[in-house]
């Protein structure tokens, strides 16, 4: 529980819950060593977490360039795409607790594609 709590916080360090404009806001970069004992990953799931991260980190940085129209459009396509391949590398605890570090940093950041 305390990994998990200290990975929320991670995620949501310098967070601007303000404004969905703010650039910084879609910058999901965070300590890979810290979310690799939040998750428990094994050394074959660091790197490929790794990648996955990176890539989903990218598209949410060309989302906060788009267009305000276009922006909420990306910002759930990267997320998905994020969730489907973060699914495919976790087993089910892992993958979890990956969507409740997720959820908590996009909610914390008005990030939220569902709303």
């Amino acid at each position: 529980m305390i990994a998990v709590l200290s990975m929320t916080m991670t995620f949501a360090e310098n967070e601007n819950t303000k404004s969905v404009n703010n650039v910084e806001a879609y910058d999901m970069s965070v300590n890979m060593r810290k979310l690799s004992v939040a998750l428990g990953l094994t050394t074959d799931q660091i790197e490929a977490v790794e990648n996955i991260h990176n890539t989903f980190n990218a598209e949410m940085q060309l989302a906060a360039q788009a267009d305000s129209a276009d922006r909420q459009e990306r910002v759930k396509k990267a997320v998905d795409r994020d969730i489907k391949w973060m699914h495919y590398v976790l087993d089910e605890k892992q993958y979890r607790t990956y969507l409740t570090l997720l959820n908590a940093t996009l909610n914390n950041r008005g990030l939220n594609a569902s709303k």
